[in-house]
């Protein structure tokens, strides 16, 4: 999923914390490579998987759902910087998968994946995130739309098999269903807006109302439209779960092109 480039000086003294170091920031953007794109094909109707490749990615190791960030040129104007998602990295066939949703806008990031083609070039900085599964957590729950499939199947894929797993994905119709393989337990469910349009609505947190909890420890990642996103984390600290069990992000809201949302309250 797209999020803008948030790490600047600036940004960390005007939220009350110090400002960050030359070398910080450097870390924090990850390292730079150029990779070219290898395939472009489309997974669903509305999700295109942009296949990027390059020579030197030996020394590149993701944690599963991490991100790299893109560097869209655009013209007459700066780079546009957009996060997303590592869906998949194959070490022996040095590939990186992205997969992009197209909603429908020619947003930055939809009109690169609309264009790209084999052999083009293409400068990133990566991989970063702080997203991570709890390898002490007895059980796992995904929430979010389908801006959010990259990274909850990317967590999934990576979760051991003592683990037990249970998602619930949005999507906009039943086109848009995915499979996803995995060492662990999964219930994992599909719910349709039967065609129509994201946004703030009632469906996961219909769904979640629905769920019984497991027992032991659980980790929760809640991740899509920020309202929606907002509202599940609110429900699950009623529920009894620690701040600290709940990763939260606001991957998009209507009407705005780029931006993310850290949602802790």
């Amino acid at each position: 999923m797209a999020k803008p480039d948030d790490i600047s000086a600036g940004g960390a003294a005007r939220s009350g914390r110090p400002a960050l170091s030359e070398a910080e920031m450097e870390r924090r953007r990850g390292k730079p490579w150029t990779l070219r794109v290898l395939k472009v094909f489309d997974v669903t109707p509305r999700m295109r998987r942009v296949q990027l490749t390059a020579d030197n990615l030996d020394e590149f190791q993701p944690r599963p759902a991490q991100e790299i960030v893109l560097q869209l040129a655009q013209r007459g104007g700066e780079p546009a910087r957009r996060h997303y998602t590592i869906r998949r990295f194959d070490r022996a066939s040095k590939t990186i998968d992205v997969d992009c949703v197209l909603h429908g806008h020619r947003t930055p990031g939809v009109a690169w994946a609309l264009d790209a083609k084999p052999g083009d070039l293409l400068d990133i900085r990566g991989p970063r995130g702080r997203m991570a599964l709890d390898p002490g957590a007895d059980w796992h729950l995904f929430l979010g739309d389908e801006t959010a499939i990259p990274a909850i199947f990317a967590l999934i894929e990576a979760l051991p098999a003592q683990s037990r797993a249970f998602a619930f994905i949005e999507i906009g119709d039943d086109q848009e269903r995915q499979s996803v393989a995995t060492a662990a337990p999964l219930q994992l469910t599909f719910l349709s807006r039967d065609g129509s349009a994201p946004g703030p609505n009632d469906i996961l947190v219909q769904a979640l109302a629905g769920f019984t909890l497991p027992s032991g420890k659980g980790q929760a990642f809640t991740l899509g439209e920020t309202s929606n996103i907002r509202r599940l984390r609110h429900a699950l600290i009623e529920r009894g779960l620690d701040r600290e069990q709940i990763y939260s992000e606001g991957y998009w809201r209507p009407d705005r092109i780029g931006g993310h949302d850290h949602v802790h309250d």
